[in-house]
């Protein structure tokens, strides 16, 4: 019953973003699992090949297709493509996005509005063009990938809180007018996790390593199999009656307010 439950063997996943980082890390599991990857991105034709190539490495099938997310014709043509190639996409997992790190007050509306398209409208946009195969199936899988900001706020990163904040009620939305198709549409609000991208600071006496440390209930950097293991359960029918949900993967960050009693 519950190797049932969790089964996506066969299952196409189409993870935005996902040549690196957390990206990579759901593709991992998702294809550990038994799901057909398809990676994308948009910075070039061989992080994507690279990135397929390490997938494949380790089994999994994966295929690549570089488009940008930001554009709506682009979307069209790529899930066209991937749908007449690869098969019906079932899971998709809005992915993709960026951060500029810089005070609000100091910020050019240009960033701001590079990071709300990267980090909201995109999502809009391939979930849009995604779900109308899944609601003719009537069935379907939609994970947006929002974060820690989306609930809270941290200097320098307003743009990005703003964007993710907006993703989390975007999310409910989306359960709001497709969860009568059969369609499950939830979000993931990963917390700090161990990748090759926090590697150089994941050291001991470095100061964010410490105040991760100390902030963090759990008192550890979170693994990608940490990760994985949402991803696939909303992917699979166990969680057929969860829909509008956000599943914060962050060891307790967001459950208290300043150092854990475990220090």
């Amino acid at each position: 019953m519950a190797n049932s439950l969790f089964d996506i063997n066969g299952k196409v996943a189409l993870i935005t973003g996902s040549t690196h980082g957390l990206g990579m890390a759901m593709a991992k599991g998702l294809g550990e699992a038994g799901a057909t990857i398809v990676v994308n991105g948009n910075s070039s034709q061989q992080k994507i090949d690279d990135a397929v190539a390490e997938l494949q490495k380790e089994g999994i099938h994966a295929v690549g297709y570089k488009f940008n997310v930001t554009d709506e014709m682009e979307v069209i043509a790529a899930v066209k493509k991937i749908e007449n190639e690869v098969g019906p996409i079932d899971i998709l997992i809005n992915n993709a996005g960026i951060i500029k790190r810089i005070p609000l007050i100091e910020m050019e509306v240009a960033d701001f509005k590079e990071v709300i398209d990267i980090d909201l409208v995109s999502p809009f946009i391939v979930s849009k063009h995604v779900v109308r195969g899944m609601i003719e199936r009537r069935q379907g899988k939609i994970i947006n990938i929002c974060s820690m900001m989306s609930e809270l706020g941290r200097s320098t990163v307003g743009a990005y809180a703003a964007a993710k904040g907006g993703l989390k009620m975007l999310t409910k939305n989306m359960a709001t007018e497709w969860a009568k198709h059969n369609v499950q549409i939830n979000g993931i609000g990963p917390g700090y996790f161990a990748t090759e991208q926090t590697k150089p600071i994941r050291v001991d006496g470095h100061p964010f390593n410490d105040f991760i440390i100390s902030r963090t209930p759990a008192a550890k950097w979170g693994e990608a199999s940490d990760l994985a293991g949402a991803a696939i359960f909303l992917s699979s029918k166990a969680s057929d009656f969860v829909n509008g949900h956000i599943l914060y993967v962050d060891g307790g960050i967001l459950a208290t307010i300043g150092k854990p009693s475990n220090e």
